[in-house]
């Protein structure tokens, strides 16, 4: 169902390719690598909704858009220089009064840390699990303000067990005492929503809410976490465009949120609240003190690092608020602070705050690696992970760690995560280096090699350029070896555009050409017999060219696609040839002329190799005269008549002279005998040139003797012919003699007997000279 994902991701590497030297536009938020495959991830959710695709799938592919969203956040901070802004002291030194917002925001410029984990708090709670309203309430406590009223009605006196009055302490104040059973169950579900709202970080609805439930003073509490904020009296920049000049006199927020910091915490830690009440406040003002309180209520991985980093965040905050001091609206809110003044921190212990501070909100972050999850994946999911050494900034561990998993075989390659895995980890090497930031060489290339394996599995041939371009050094071979495993299952117009690819990616596609030829004929030699030992019988019929000759055959197609790798093409049509004849596989390696361009015969060097390939030429020109003769010899049927007997008997001369010729020329030329090499660099080649003639030569003598010998009758000269023959092959000059091996295939002796049976055959007509059929003309 996802392979519409392998294209989709591809479109967008190759889109950020072409750009990738401008780094805005890499990093740029709605257009990006990052946000792209986030969007992409998040339609194919869609899909698979609408599909009703399996639970385990779609929550995957979720995790997998949350961590490219992620990214997409992360990382402009830490590539582009963010511009240089007042300190918080510099900023109270220039006025006093500066609200705590902008002294906040102050902080955190000045620490990238900071930064990045107020980023991942706002990342969390972007990605909250959906809220869950509870039904709409039309009053406040309205089932206990009826039961109070029925019963001092009817009675004069309180139910048992409500409450007698109806102000917000009165659960907590009155001992065993509650709310109506309906209103109580409110209550819960109430105080559960506006704590995910604050999860989520939606305080406005979360005050909403908390007006339409007819609880203005929650809605007051709620809104006290948010510090004050006077854009008149602050020298922060402002946006003429945006702001009306009412709203820029205007104030906002709490003006002693340290107050109410503390308040929340005291709420938070009050046994007589409910559990869910205590939790709200708890994560109003989230503090190593209220910890406890919020990790009994988290039940996701993602819900452990919101607790952790919203600690961080406010306790960071309130550290550097109080270290500088000299707020006014803090402490007692009058002037003592600006009497003080701003404490003087020296720039060495800055420093070393900044240190400690940060070893040990790392150290909180790390503790998350092994923390225990109620729902969803755990701390050691591939993404979770992912997410956490991301915030950590610790890509080369990641890389690293999951490339290991990979070499160890702990994914199942069968199911639908490792392929998904494998996908995104690709991507994310490619867009680390998209952007410079290094990546382990080894642990990417075994991350891309098996993505490539992913793309083949899937059948994505056209993507495969692509990526193995990434694979740098390595590029050349990987994209080579997926052109190998095409076999025999694409076909010549299919392997050129395949090879084509490697070009448009930016590989060498000539060097592609040559690694694949030379793969090919590497593993086509393991699946194939060798020709060592008995030589070979010609002279039966043989059967077709088995799937393993013919991915030889065909791996010279490789290098015949472009003039520029004919050199190569030629030196591999002598290694395929020399195969097949030493396997006395002549139509086979005859087969292979018609894979050839006409071209390789006009290649001069390497003299050596062009040399032989001519031979090879040579010897199929005679091989196919030889079979045009014994055609020529069927022909002769009883019955012929006078005129088509003479037809035919010139064609059969005409034949017979024309292979004659041909099998003395190279019976006389040192044909396929290679140069004297005393350094014994090419023994293996020496070697099959020597059981190639020790094939042919004999097989070619005898076969011509025979034709000469049974033409006599028609031809009588031709007897003279096949007995001057014996004189060639006897002359020391071409010595080939020695090309007739006595252990196997065409003997010596069974050619001296042919030449014996010849010689009587002159005494045919009569005489007693044996030698005058030598003699006469």
């Amino acid at each position: 169902m996802a392979e519409a994902l392998y294209s989709s991701f591809a479109d967008v590497l190759s889109l950020s390719q072409s750009v990738k030297d401008d780094l805005e536009a890499l990093l740029d938020s709605q257009t990006g690598f990052a946000p792209r495959l986030r969007q992409i991830c998040e339609e194919q959710i869609a899909d698979f909704e609408d599909m009703q695709a399996p639970h385990e799938d779609i929550e995957l592919l979720r995790l997998e858009a949350h961590t490219w969203g992620l990214l997409q956040l992360l990382m402009p901070p830490r590539k582009i220089e963010p511009h240089p802004t007042p300190s918080a002291t510099e900023l109270l030194a220039q006025n006093p009064y500066t609200p705590q917002s902008t002294l906040a925001q102050a902080i955190m410029d000045s620490s990238p840390l900071l930064t990045e984990l107020v980023v991942v708090r706002e990342w969390l709670q972007d990605t909250a699990p959906p809220i869950h309203h509870p039904e709409a309430n039309t009053g406040y406590w309205k089932f206990t303000k009826h039961n109070i009223l029925q019963g001092l009605r009817t009675t004069g006196s309180y139910r048992d067990g409500l409450v007698k009055e109806m102000d917000p302490d009165a659960p907590n104040r009155e001992e065993g005492r509650t709310l109506a059973s309906d209103d109580a169950g409110f209550e819960r579900a109430f105080l559960q929503a506006l704590y995910y709202c604050v999860r989520a970080g939606r305080l406005d609805e979360a005050v909403d809410m908390c007006r339409r439930a007819h609880q203005s003073w929650r809605a007051s509490s709620i809104l006290g976490s948010r510090p004050l904020r006077w854009s008149a009296i602050s020298l922060e920049p402002k946006d003429e465009d945006s702001m009306a000049e009412d709203e820029e006199e205007a104030w906002s927020g709490n003006q002693n949120r340290t107050l109410w910091k503390f308040t929340c915490t005291k709420a938070a830690l009050n046994d007589s609240l409910s559990d869910s009440e205590r939790l709200l406040y708890a994560a109003l003002a989230p503090a190593p003190e209220t910890m406890k309180v919020l990790k009994q209520n988290c039940k996701t991985w993602e819900d452990h690092l919101w607790v952790q980093v919203s600690i961080i965040c406010e306790e960071k905050e309130s550290m550097e608020l109080g270290r500088i001091g000299g707020i006014f609206w803090e402490g007692d809110g009058d002037l003592k602070a600006l009497e003080q003044g701003v404490r003087n921190v020296s720039k060495l212990d800055s420093e070393a705050e900044r240190k400690q501070w940060e070893q040990e909100a790392v150290g909180a972050l790390e503790m998350l690696r092994d923390v225990a999850v109620v729902e969803g994946p755990g701390a050691e999911h591939a993404y979770h992970f992912s997410q956490l050494h991301i915030i950590l900034n610790r890509m080369d561990v990641l890389l690293n760690s999951f490339a290991g998993s990979l070499a160890d075989d702990r994914f199942q390659k069968d199911t639908f995560e490792y392929p998904q895995l494998c996908r995104f980890f690709a991507h994310f090497c490619l867009f680390l280096q998209l952007i410079d930031i290094p990546t382990p060489p080894l642990a990417t290339q075994t991350i891309l090699e098996s993505y490539l394996q992913v793309l083949e599995e899937a059948g994505q041939r056209e993507l495969i350029a692509m990526y193995a371009g990434a694979l740098g050094d390595n590029a050349v071979e990987r994209y080579a070896l997926f052109l190998v495993s095409l076999a025999l299952n694409a076909d010549i117009a299919e392997r050129r555009l395949a090879l084509t690819r490697a070009r448009d990616h930016g590989l060498d596609m000539d060097r592609v050409a040559i690694v694949a030829a030379e793969r090919t004929i590497d593993k086509a030699f393991e699946l194939i017999p060798q020709p060592r030992g008995q030589l070979p019988s010609i002279i039966a019929m043989q059967p077709p060219a088995t799937e393993p000759e013919l991915f030889l055959l065909r791996s010279i197609e490789w290098t015949t696609f472009n003039e520029t790798t004919y050199g190569v093409a030629l030196e591999q049509t002598n290694v395929i040839l020399r195969y097949f004849l030493g396997m006395g596989r002549v139509q086979v390696a005859a087969s292979l002329l018609d894979l050839l361009p006409s071209e390789l015969a006009d290649i001069a060097v390497p003299e050596e190799q062009a040399t032989e390939y001519l031979h090879y030429r040579q010897f199929f020109v005679i091989w196919e005269s030889l079979e045009r003769v014994v055609e020529c010899q069927a022909r002769n049927v009883p019955g012929l008549g006078k005129d088509a007997k003479a037809v035919w008997l010139s064609d059969y001369r005409n034949l017979i002279d024309q292979v004659h010729e041909q099998v003395v020329q190279l019976l006389t030329t040192e044909w396929l005998v290679g140069e004297n090499d005393d350094s014994g660099a090419h023994p293996r080649r020496s070697n099959e040139l020597v059981r190639i003639r020790q094939i042919y030569i004999p097989e070619l003598i005898i076969r011509l003797h025979f034709l000469l010998f049974e033409s006599r009758q028609w031809i009588p000269e031709n007897l003279k012919r096949a007995l001057q023959l014996a004189n060639i092959v006897a002359d020391s000059r071409y010595k080939l003699y020695q090309d007739f091996v006595n252990e196997d295939g065409r003997r010596l002796g069974e050619y001296l007997g042919a030449v014996r049976r010849a010689f009587v055959g002159g005494l045919e007509k009569g005489g007693s000279d044996p030698f005058r059929p030598v003699s006469s003309m």
